[in-house]
């Protein structure tokens, strides 16, 4: 197995990707507001996975094109570092409506099974995840050492267990304090305002790097 030797640096960028209350975060603590803890990490459960499959089919298709060729390398940091600020502003200007949507979930709480499902959609069709693991990923592979796709799936994988322990977290805490935050929409907006702007910060970091490696 190749380990890439920037893997501290993906670690932190990958925490703070994470951490950005993105549609996966707001999907959880949305879940924990309306049924609890336990459908919470259910979903976070499935989420993951779905992530993982994500990054496993990014890594699969996109692994051998940024081994060949240094044009397509830098096309995806900039396609996803634009991609990023443009997510971010969205998510800034439609703050209101987000939060809106995660105190309306319905009476009936789904299954074990369902919210696996749930989430498990959830992670495969984030667009945050879709852009990072397209263009933010990739910065940390060492294409010299070979085999793009295995470290792809191996910073993947560590990705998926990084948003499970931080998910997780997220989902525990809002299911605790579930009246707190159902109560007032405007603590909802603040938090998905916040992930905006890391994702735009985000987004900006990545079209520098790849202005500097040109």
């Amino acid at each position: 197995m190749i380990i890439p030797t920037r893997l501290p640096e993906y670690v932190v960028a990958a925490m703070v990707i994470i951490l950005a209350p993105g549609p996966s975060v707001l999907f959880v603590i949305a879940r924990a507001i309306a049924w609890g803890r336990k459908t919470a990490v259910f979903s976070v459960a499935g989420n993951v996975t779905g992530a993982f499959s994500l990054s496993v089919f990014v890594a699969l298709g996109l692994g051998p094109i940024l081994q060949r060729s240094d044009l397509a390398y830098i096309a995806v940091q900039w396609g996803g570092g634009l991609y990023l600020i443009y997510l971010g502003i969205d998510a800034i200007r439609k703050r209101t409506v987000h939060a809106a949507d995660m105190t309306n979930q319905g009476d009936v709480a789904p299954s074990a099974r369902r919210s696996m499902w749930d989430g498990y959609w959830v992670g495969a069709l984030n667009p945050k995840g879709v852009v990072f693991f397209a263009a933010v990923l990739p910065q940390f592979i060492d294409r010299e050492r070979g085999s793009v796709t295995s470290q792809l799936i191996l910073l993947g994988g560590i990705f998926a267990i990084l948003a499970f322990l931080s998910d997780g977290t997220w989902g525990l805490l809002a299911g605790t304090a579930r009246e707190w935050l159902a109560t007032d929409g405007k603590r909802l907006e603040k938090l998905r305002a916040t992930g905006g702007v890391i994702m735009i910060v985000l987004g900006l970091g990545v079209l520098y790097s790849a202005i500097v490696s040109a």
